[in-house]
């Protein structure tokens, strides 16, 4: 996979618009967009614009990540 930083407003702590991540195949294939922001984390597949993707707040991801 190749995973680029597409948009990076950050400072010190991630804001309101957080940080967009393009993830494209060995290929170079686009295969979406990952949205980090302070509520949570958001998969954009595709072309699919961003508030219009998949939502995953912090405390669900955390607890996927830890198996639960």
């Amino acid at each position: 996979m190749e995973v680029r930083i597409k948009d990076f407003k950050v400072e010190m702590e991630v804001k309101n618009k957080g940080i967009e991540f393009e993830v494209r195949d060995n290929s170079g294939k686009h295969l979406g967009d990952c949205y980090l922001t302070k509520t949570g984390l958001e998969w954009c597949n595709g072309r699919t614009t961003q508030g219009n993707g998949k939502k995953l707040p912090w405390d669900k991801f955390i607890a996927q990540m830890n198996g639960g």
